[in-house]
């Protein structure tokens, strides 16, 4: 392999060593998380954050998430209030991000969050993120690790697809589990759906649970209307393919390859990706995907879709 095409390390101490010394010294690495591979950097590095923007050809309005250790080192970064305690306590350490007013003084760069007075803000459960910011002592800006409006990674080979040289180091710890980004909510408002469900957050937030946003200014990561792009058009609700279509299946619809054979949504949106990054690589000109139910993680799944399919 070419020198200056990106390393690719098995997840272990060694490997998170040599990110965190990347990350300190204002790099940038790929890392799984149980969502999706994130592309770090250290949040309080403006020269650092600038090279994950450059990397992935990212519209500087768009901010980015910021990782960290503990409900601890989110509270020395973002104002938190009792909706935003209650959630954390129930969601952390998982693919929950909270949008919350940015601390006065707090160490971020203003680019991680567009010049904005909120920070997106997120306590990850994957061990190799988790021992990443341990390691390099900082919490990290990580955005999906892959081209702006791309398809976002859930393999350590989709990084490299997407990215080549542009990232130096790709942490490889397997797929990701879940498979699509994190929730997003700001107060009670659900600015982008994802594992944690809607019907999750009405569970324990006293008084009722939060609200679906329509788009707008954009406020939080995912909000673009065109993004999570394959290089090909997508049609959806699809229940066969025309001749020059790969059709994604789901339950009874088989299709090409199937999301899931017994209609499952969680094994679905962990495939949801993967089947995509398939598709994108398969022969025929176009892609189909068959009609996935939007009831629980069904809605983060059709929000992909609707906006991977937006040309």
């Amino acid at each position: 392999m070419a020198a200056s095409n990106p390393r690719i390390r098995p997840y272990g101490t060694a490997a998170i060593a040599e990110a965190a010394a990347l990350i300190r010294a204002g790099g940038i690495v790929a890392v799984p998380t149980e969502t999706v591979y994130g592309l770090a950097a250290d949040a309080g590095d403006s020269a650092a954050v600038a090279r994950i923007y450059a990397a992935k050809g990212r519209p500087s309005f768009n901010p980015l998430i910021v990782h960290v250790a503990d409900i601890a080192m989110a509270e020395e970064l973002a104002v938190f209030d009792d909706d935003a305690r209650v959630l954390a306590a129930a969601f952390w350490p998982g693919p929950l991000t909270l949008v919350l007013p940015l601390r006065p003084g707090a160490p971020i760069a203003s680019l991680v969050t567009a010049g904005l007075d909120t920070v997106a803000i997120r306590v990850p459960a994957h061990r190799a993120m988790q021992a990443l910011i341990a390691a390099a002592g900082r919490p990290l800006a990580a955005p999906s690790a892959n081209r702006s409006n791309g398809l976002s990674p859930t393999e350590g080979a989709h990084v490299v697809a997407s990215l080549g040289e542009a990232v130096p180091l790709v942490i490889d710890d397997g797929a990701c589990a879940a498979g699509v980004e994190s929730t997003i909510v700001a107060g009670r408002d659900v600015l982008r759906p994802g594992p944690i469900t809607a019907e999750d957050i009405a569970c324990v937030l006293p008084g009722g649970g939060a609200t679906p946003t329509p788009a707008g200014r954009i406020t939080a990561p995912g909000q673009l209307a065109t993004h999570y792009a394959p290089a090909k058009p997508l049609r959806l609700n699809a229940t066969a393919a025309s001749p020059d279509e790969w059709l994604i299946g789901f339950g009874a619809i088989a299709g090409d390859d199937t999301l899931s054979a017994t209609g499952d949504p969680v094994e679905a949106a962990a495939r949801l990706f993967a089947a995509l990054h398939r598709a994108d690589a398969a022969p025929a000109a176009r892609i189909a995907v068959a009609p996935i139910p939007s009831a629980g993680i069904g809605a983060a799944i059709n929000d992909r879709l609707i906006r991977a399919a937006h040309r």
